[in-house]
């Protein structure tokens, strides 16, 4: 578990430092077609710093203001509460700080830079429709993340992929309004060099939000999995996790407060339920979570 945990931390770091190189070519390019210069390069620096720092501690705010939670009432919610509580106490994490949302589909998700600065949300949909050993099942798999350091990545995937797709809609704005004028002159018109980069910038400008969100969601779909296992081991009953996983996939409610920026973070697909897309390998490119029949025999196995 410990060397799993390790190699999550460099896995961060290293997808880490990928979001930041790609906003950083973004911001680049962005610089060079519009001419900025130096005075161009130091604000691209600034805005990629201050962005990523941002990112770092501020994106669990920004995703439970997104999923509209609300701290959950130690007095209401008192199940909620014992069972995230004897998890903590099992595992020795520090207790999250515990949210609901308002929503009859059942979902959960979890948030955090770290252990000591992490949440985990739930809605009153999961609430009402999981008895105590399936709840118990969903909150492992949402403590695991925590534990695994899974949150900060995929926390910090929601402000920096939305950062990246904000900067490349906003230059191909400008060229459309400009005419594609924006950032040449008559040395470039004749510049092959100049033309070649052009391209490659336009290319990288309009693929770049895809290419984030390819990278947002193959890490949501691969710690799902470890997060599923780390979960069992915790609550050491399979059965648990799996009735709830059949549960999760047998409900077609779709989590109203949940977005396409935040879709990776829940514990299962949020989003258009209902939507038969057959089981070859291009329709599920774009999923945010592995099938769930797969997560299940994955958990059969153990």
């Amino acid at each position: 578990m410990y060397e799993q945990i390790a190699a999550n931390k460099r896995k961060t770091a290293g997808l880490v430092a990928l979001f930041v190189i790609l906003l950083f070519a973004v911001g680049f390019i962005f610089n060079y077609l519009l001419k900025g210069g130096v005075v161009g390069l130091v604000i691209v620096a600034i805005i990629v710093i201050a962005s990523s720092f941002f990112s770092y501690f501020n994106s669990d705010k920004v995703a439970l203001r997104i999923a509209h939670a609300q701290p959950a009432d130690p007095t209401e919610y008192a199940r909620y509460h014992n069972l995230v509580e004897g998890l903590c106490i099992a595992s020795g994490l520090p207790k999250p700080r515990l949210y609901i949302v308002d929503d009859p589909a059942p979902n959960a998700f979890s948030t955090g830079r770290n252990p000591k600065h992490a949440a985990v949300a739930v809605t009153t949909g999961l609430l009402e429709k999981m008895n105590r050993v399936e709840l118990e099942g969903v909150l492992a798999h949402e403590l695991s993340h925590i534990r695994n350091y899974d949150v900060l990545i995929m926390t910090l995937a929601v402000t920096m992929v939305g950062i990246i797709a904000l900067l490349s809609d906003y230059f191909l704005r400008i060229m459309f309004w400009t005419g594609g004028r924006a950032g040449r002159d008559d040395n470039n018109g004749n510049n092959p060099l100049g033309i070649v980069f052009a391209v490659v910038g336009f290319i990288l400008l309009i693929f770049a939000p895809i290419i984030a969100t390819l990278m947002q969601f193959a890490v949501s779909r691969r710690r799902e999995y470890q997060a599923d296992a780390s979960g069992v081991l915790l609550t050491r009953y399979p059965p648990g996790l799996i009735s709830a996983l059949e549960k999760l996939k047998a409900d077609h409610t779709a989590t109203h407060f949940a977005s396409k920026a935040t879709a990776h973070l829940w514990i299962e697909e949020p989003l258009d339920k209902e939507t038969n897309k057959g089981d070859t390998k291009w329709n599920h490119l774009f999923d945010t979570h592995p099938p769930i029949d797969d997560r299940i025999h994955a958990l059969e196995q153990m």
